[in-house]
């Protein structure tokens, strides 16, 4: 056990623009998405993704060719799928959360024409002015004028589950007349591009949402121009889609499926690579980050449509432990872990925290590591011998300031169950709002020898 080689020096990544060149490793290049690289990866993603830039890092170290079948099993919005596809490389992704995985369905089928697109951008953009303006309403200029008949609004099951004052009410109003004339194409295969335009445009320029990383209201605003927004993501698209359109890609499918039942979904022996980022035991709520598209676009109608999605999510906060769970069997008897979490739940004690999420920390964390150890049990089912794998961790001290070793912790479990560790780089340091401190994300490198 732990012969693998413990972290040292920065994963060394080439800029495209300079080859050879490092990206620093504390400095914001090392994540960003370089310019060349927005084709495709920008119609939608989340804040901190890892980049593609890196997935070609390991698609390069991996050797993988046309051949080759690559899995990202938590695969959030699509950048390992796009880039393996950009690459030539077969792709699979799973992702439990809706709406990132139909953004992840969106960005990786590019068969519709782009044309196609703009016709039908610029029809619904004339529709919805011109409903809007029999409103007295004019989103052309955003003044701010109130309709005569009212706003509307979400029913009050949706309403409950917005982040409050995320969005404007006369934003919402003039989205949700855009919404019904983009459904008004639901059987065309525009539709769905029409729909994550939307979606990305509520979180970037429509709402009033901040992301710094974590989540939250910035500046409430009574107005902002929704269809300008919705026609610029529109305009991207198509942009992106004249790029790839004429050139030839293989597959890429995406499953809305648990992590941990993969097994479920995808053909025995048959991954060659995994390239993936799962969630990290930090205390987020995943869901909160896509909530407002999530809801106003209907993939979420109530609390309990986001209990049924957040009972498939691997389980690393609070707001998402059910009585029902026991992915914690799954590390019983791991000395790390049971040491971790009794740290956290002595912590909590001396510290005298009472309240129930509270409680729950040295819970989360059991369940955490725990559906890792799982996932990782199902993923052996479904490699090829010599498959190699890459995840994206990071350490974490959000549980009351215990440290959680994420990457070393995910090594450890990974050889119990029969993996090789080829090594753990670190990635880059990322600053923890909670502690003030810098944490380390690593890459955990593991190789599977194929059954014993």
């Amino acid at each position: 056990m732990n012969s693998y080689r413990q972290p040292t020096l920065p994963l060394e990544l080439p800029d495209k623009n300079s080859p050879g060149d490092k990206i620093g490793l504390n400095g914001s290049g090392i994540n960003a998405v370089l310019p060349e690289d927005e084709c495709i990866h920008r119609w939608y993603r989340f804040v901190l993704s890892f980049p593609p830039h890196l997935v070609r890092h390991f698609i390069g170290l991996f050797e993988l060719d046309e051949r080759s079948v690559v899995l990202d099993p938590f695969c959030g919005t699509g950048t390992t799928l796009v880039e393996a596809k950009l690459q030539g490389i077969k792709a699979i992704g799973l992702e439990a959360n809706p709406f990132p995985c139909f953004a992840s369905r969106v960005k990786t089928d590019w068969s519709v024409s782009p044309n196609e697109l703009r016709a039908f951008a610029k029809q619904a953009a004339e529709r919805t002015y011109s409903v809007l303006e029999e409103q007295g309403i004019d989103d052309r200029w955003c003044l701010d004028v109130q309709p005569q008949n009212g706003l509307r609004t979400l029913d009050e099951q949706a309403t409950r589950l917005l982040i409050k004052n995320s969005i404007s009410p006369l934003p919402l109003h003039k989205t949700l007349v855009l919404l019904d004339q983009i459904n008004l194409h639901r059987r065309s295969p525009v539709h769905k591009y029409g729909i994550l335009a939307l979606g990305n445009a509520l979180v970037t320029s429509i709402g009033n949402l901040r992301f710094g990383p974590e989540v939250g209201v910035g500046r409430v605003k009574k107005d902002a121009p929704v269809v300008a927004a919705w026609l610029e993501e529109m305009r991207k698209i198509a942009c992106d889609l004249d790029s790839v359109h004429q050139g030839k890609y293989p597959e890429a499918r995406v499953f809305l499926a648990d992590s941990r039942e993969l097994s479920q979904v995808i053909t025995r022996n048959s991954i060659d690579a995994v390239i993936t980022s799962p969630p990290y035991p930090n205390e987020k709520d995943y869901t909160r980050t896509t909530r407002l598209e999530s809801v106003i676009l209907g993939f979420i109608k109530s609390r309990s449509h986001l209990r049924y999605y957040k009972e498939t999510f691997l389980r690393s906060n609070t707001r998402g432990i059910y009585k029902s769970d026991g992915d914690d069997k799954w590390v019983k008897g791991v000395k790390e872990v049971e040491e971790l979490a009794s740290s956290i739940e002595n912590r909590r004690i001396k510290l005298g925290k009472t309240s129930g999420f509270e409680k729950m920390y040295h819970k989360v964390v059991k369940l955490y590591f725990g559906g890792m150890a799982r996932h990782l049990s199902e993923m052996r089912q479904v490699l090829k011998p010599g498959a190699k794998l890459a995840y994206v961790v990071g350490d974490q001290a959000s549980y009351l300031r215990i440290m959680i070793r994420t990457g070393r912790i995910l090594a450890n479990i990974a050889e119990r169950l029969g993996y090789e560790v080829e090594q753990i780089d670190v990635f880059r340091t990322r600053f923890a709002t909670a502690t003030k401190a810098k944490l380390r994300e690593e890459v955990v490198i593991l190789r599977w020898p194929g059954s014993k």
